[in-house]
C-alpha cells in the first residue's frame, strides 16, 4: 500500500520580507498584508505550484498582546479576516488551510508566556475566528509544557482538528526551549490531532522524531533554516534581522533531513522560516522518487 505524506507549506514571514525588501518589524507579516495586498496569496499560490498540499494562514503573529501600541491595535478581526481570504482566494481541489495560531507575546519566550488561566481564553478568541474557514488549526512554536495545554484547550474550543508544533533546543532536539523533555510536552497533548516540531534546527528535528514516533497519532516537523536562536533574538518583540540563513541548508540538503523523518514514520512534513518554495519542490521531487504518495 501506498504511503500518504501531508507535504504542508514553507515559511511565510521570511519569504515575504525577501520579495518586499522591506526591513523587518515585529509585526512584518501583519504590516505586509495591508502594504502589499495580495503578496501572501501570491506565496501560498507559489506552494502549491510547488507540491504543498496545506497552506498554513498569516495569522502567526495575529493577538491582541502583540497589536498594544501598534497602528493595528484596533484591527485584529479584520487582519485575521484578510489573512484567511488571502489563502482562500488561492485554495485549490484537494488541498487544505490550517489555521496558525502562535505564542502571546513572542516567539521562543517561555519565561514571559502567560499562565494558562489566562492564555487559554486568548488562544480560544483566534481559534474561533479561524474555524469558519479553516480545515484544521495548526498551533506553532510551543516552547513550553504549559504553553501546549493553554494553546490546545484554547484550540480545541473551536471543534475542528488541532495540529499541535514544539520549537526544540536547537542543541538538544529531546527538550523544548523551556529546558523541558519533549516526551512531558507529548503527554500533555491527548487532545491533539498531530504532534509535530518545528522552528528548530533540521538537527533538533532528526533528534525529536524518534520521540514524536512513540505516540499514537500522525507526527512529523518542519524546521528552519536559521542559523541557532541567539541570545539577541530573545529579547522583548524580537525582529528577523537578528537572525541570519543557514549557508548550508538549501533544498536539496533539507530535503535529506525531511527523508530521514520520514523514514522514522513521519506523514506531516514541511518547512519554516527560510524554508521556501525551492525546498518544498525539493522534497515534493524527494518524496515522489520513492514512491510516496502526496495528499
Amino acid at each position: 500500500m501506498t504511503r500518504e505524506i501531508t507535504l504542508l507549506d514553507g515559511g511565510m514571514g521570511q519569504e515575504l520580507v525577501h520579495r518586499t525588501g522591506d526591513n523587518p518589524t515585529p509585526l512584518w507579516a501583519t504590516d505586509v498584508m495591508y502594504a502589499h495586498p495580495g503578496l501572501v496569496g501570491q506565496i501560498h499560490s507559489d506552494y502549491f505550484n510547488a507540491g504543498a498540499t496545506v497552506a498554513t494562514t498569516n495569522t502567526y503573529a495575529i493577538h491582541r498582546d502583540r497589536l498594544v501600541g501598534t497602528d493595528f491595535e484596533n484591527n485584529f478581526e479584520a487582519l485575521v479576516n484578510t489573512a484567511l481570504k488571502e489563502a482562500v482566494d488561492v485554495k485549490r481541489a484537494g488541498t487544505r488551510i490550517a489555521g496558525s495560531i502562535g505564542p502571546l507575546i513572542a516567539s521562543y519566550r517561555p519565561d514571559i508566556h502567560p499562565d494558562i488561566t489566562k492564555a487559554t481564553p486568548l488562544y480560544a478568541e483566534v481559534a474561533q475566528l479561524l474555524e469558519p474557514v479553516v480545515d484544521l488549526i495548526l498551533v506553532e512554536t510551543v516552547a513550553s509544557v504549559s504553553h501546549a495545554q493553554s494553546s490546545l484547550a484554547g484550540a480545541k474550543t473551536a471543534g475542528k482538528p488541532v495540529w499541535i508544533a514544539f520549537t526544540l533546543d536547537d542543541e538538544d532536539g529531546t527538550k523544548l526551549r523551556s529546558g523541558e523533555s519533549l516526551a512531558d510536552a507529548i503527554a500533555v497533548c491527548d487532545d491533539a490531532d498531530a504532534l509535530l516540531a518545528n522552528c528548530s534546527s533540521p538537527e533538533a528535528l532528526d533528534a525529536a522524531m524518534p520521540i514524536l514516533a512513540q505516540c499514537d497519532k500522525p507526527f512529523g516537523g518542519y524546521a528552519n533554516a536559521f542559523t541557532m536562536i541567539t541570545k539577541a533574538f530573545l529579547a522583548a518583540k524580537p525582529t528577523v534581522s537578528a537572525l541570519q540563513e543557514r549557508r548550508d541548508m538549501g533544498p536539496d540538503a533539507y530535503a535529506a533531513h525531511v527523508m530521514k523523518w520520514v523514514a522514522d514514520g513521519a506523514t506531516i512534513v514541511g518547512g519554516c522560516c527560510e524554508v521556501g518554495p525551492k525546498h518544498i519542490k525539493a522534497i515534493a521531487d524527494a518524496l515522489r522518487s520513492v514512491g510516496y504518495k502526496i495528499v
